[in-house]
């Protein structure tokens, strides 16, 4: 009488999307705490650093010399404030991906020691980028006019 009822199926369906809502928010959040706390540390140097004896110290203590560190940094400082910030999280995403690769390539390659954050990382970037695929749909156009 007079009030709107829903069946199961949709009733699901809506919960669905607030639970895969509430799933997005805690990957944009955790990934932009992340990416914004390791990238302030290259400037304020709170977080201790111990360099790795090898390869994996000789690449980072490289980086460190030249000063590189300081503009990946900027790179994760700025994606992981515009993820909290939840403002252009495709351009935000878009910067982080390439930083991503290359943590994933350096604990495969040189370290494997910080590996599992890295992994952690990786699965939320695509947990994200899935959810904002349709905005990145135009990168997969064979030929342009």
């Amino acid at each position: 009488m007079g009030g709107t009822t829903y069946d199961s199926q949709s009733n699901g369906g809506i919960r669905e999307r607030e639970n895969m809502k509430i799933a997005t928010l805690i990957a944009r959040i955790l990934l932009g705490l992340i990416f914004f706390v390791f990238g302030l540390n290259p400037f304020l140097h709170f977080l201790p650093a111990i360099l790795p004896s090898g390869l994996a110290g000789q690449f980072l203590s490289l980086l460190i010399q030249s000063h590189y560190v300081l503009f990946i940094g900027a790179v994760q400082l700025v994606g992981g404030a515009l993820l909290l910030a939840n403002r252009y999280v495709p351009m935000a995403l878009t910067l982080l991906g390439p930083v991503i690769v290359n943590i994933l390539l350096y604990h495969l390659l040189l370290s494997h020691a910080g590996a599992g954050l890295a992994i952690l990382v990786t699965i939320l970037w695509g947990f994200l980028f899935f959810r904002h695929r349709q905005y990145f749909s135009s990168l997969s156009v064979q030929r342009t006019s």
